[in-house]
């Protein structure tokens, strides 16, 4: 949805943003609320904020805990939550898509360990703010199951296991489930196995959101809605209708980095596309389970996704969308049929006792990949500038994390925080084009034809490690 195509009545128009997910189609109205007013003048802020999803909002948050005299700003293009905050698959997650290796490789072994114990912290940190502040975004800590379907991909589950044993994580963190355990939590078909982590857990994205951003207007912060920025300098962002004038300013803009000058290549927007079932029946999870929140997906090469929501749909993922020239981002990018169609049929090979119910939502959105699958917070005390994002789809964790350091950094707090390996990290840029459209959308090509190549064949498919080195580092 573009700001030109929200409707000039004030009152109704945040109904329209209704559309943009499942999430925000089941919030409640107190939640949608009236539109904010947007920046039609000269302010001046001690801080300003560009961008009004998780990051910008949780580090305006943080800030607000830790020096209640601050003036805050935080400018947003259309409505706080409508990029992937109001529309991603609801995992709190624990997850670093950069491998401990790579980190440990820029830092220390040490270093490694500490940001992973950070993230299990920080699974935590969301559900306890959230309750703390009434924010009733259905967090259920149910952990995560990535399934085994066929001998490959238990080998590859096992691997996983291995891995973070020599890291020194154990049971409590990491287990293998047998079939017989798996199918205790997730009553999928062809279950030889599992993985399970405790650390993740399940919520209702744009509840958080929405709520967030109310909490963060009452301790003091000024949001902007249909603001759009059209560049930030040192000291000054200016808008397309205003000026905001700032000692510091922090750029929270995930996929849409790419769209403003000078970061055209900082970020990739890579869609990821969703699809919700009606409410399911109770003779459903009967067999499908899911009875304590927990997230799932499998180990296949292409990513999905699912949770059991709280009003009893199954929410359910998956990449495989187009990169779109020039990191293009437009409304209709949010909705390609054919993967809408494949995720259906994975749904139902998964389950096929769903054949009778309805899917009621259909919808997507971009995710900022940097180029090496890195994700950073920091900030550079000369030109008062910090940033935070490049979370590679698991950005709802790791945008409190950058949240609560950004605000560190900010005011000049030394931290356990401020001290992990992704703070001040630089990723490089991304190709220019058109190798760029060329790379990406092959290895997205290769991730489908490893995992046909796996079922068909029953043996690791060696075309998903060919693009490795183009398409991350992990």
């Amino acid at each position: 949805m573009s700001q030109d195509s929200v409707a000039a009545d004030p009152v109704n128009q945040n109904e329209q943003y209704r559309n943009v997910s499942m999430w925000w189609d089941t919030l409640p109205d107190n939640l949608v609320g009236n539109p904010r007013a947007p920046l039609t003048d000269i302010v001046d802020a001690d801080i300003a904020i560009v961008g009004g999803g998780y990051t910008g909002l949780w580090t305006a948050y943080y800030l607000s805990q830790a020096d209640p005299s601050l003036r805050i700003v935080v400018l947003e293009a259309e409505v706080a939550g409508f990029g992937a905050s109001g529309r991603n698959g609801g995992w709190v997650s624990a997850y670093f898509p950069t491998s401990l290796a790579t980190v440990a490789k820029s830092s220390n072994r040490d270093s490694a360990i500490a940001l992973q114990h950070m993230f299990f912290d920080t699974v935590k940190e969301v559900g306890q703010v959230a309750a703390a502040e009434g924010i009733d975004c259905h967090y259920r800590r149910g952990g995560t199951i990535s399934l085994a379907r066929t001998p490959v991909q238990l080998t590859r589950a096992q691997a996983s296991i291995d891995d973070n044993r020599a890291w020194g994580f154990g049971p409590e963190h990491y287990q293998l489930l047998s079939a017989d355990e798996t199918r205790e939590r997730l009553g999928a078909t062809d279950i030889l196995g599992a993985t399970y982590s405790p650390h993740c857990a399940a919520i209702h994205p744009a509840r958080l959101a929405r709520g967030l951003a109310q909490t963060v207007e009452r301790a003091g912060v000024t949001i902007y809605e249909h603001t759009r920025v059209t560049s930030l300098d040192p000291g000054v962002v200016r808008t397309d209708h205003g000026v905001v004038r700032a000692r510091k300013i922090v750029r929270a803009t995930e996929a849409w980095s790419s769209q403003l000058p000078g970061h055209e290549r900082a970020i990739i927007p890579v869609y990821s596309l969703m699809v919700a079932t009606e409410p399911l029946p109770q003779s459903f999870w009967d067999s499908a389970g899911l009875r304590q929140g927990e997230t799932f997906g499998d180990q296949r090469h292409l990513i999905i996704y699912g949770q059991r929501t709280l009003d009893d749909r199954l929410a359910f993922g998956g990449r495989g969308a187009p990169y779109h020239y020039g990191s293009e981002i437009k409304p209709e990018f949010d909705r390609h049929q054919p993967v809408f169609d494949g995720l259906w049929d994975v749904l139902r090979e998964l389950f096929p006792s769903l054949a009778p119910y309805r899917i009621t939502h259909k919808w997507g959105g971009p995710l900022g990949i940097p180029r090496d699958w890195y994700p950073s917070v920091g900030f550079d005390p000369v030109t008062g500038i910090g940033w935070g994002g490049g979370y590679v789809g698991d950005g709802v964790a790791s945008a409190n994390l950058a949240g609560h350091t950004l605000a560190d950094l900010l005011v000049g707090a030394k931290t356990s925080r401020t001290a992990l390996p992704w703070v001040n990290h630089k990723s490089p840029e991304w190709e220019p084009e058109p190798l760029r459209w060329l790379g990406v959308n092959a290895g997205l090509r290769t991730m489908t034809i490893a995992d046909a190549e796996e079922a068909r064949t029953g043996r690791s498919s060696k075309l998903a490690s060919l693009l490795a080195p183009l398409l991350g580092g992990h």
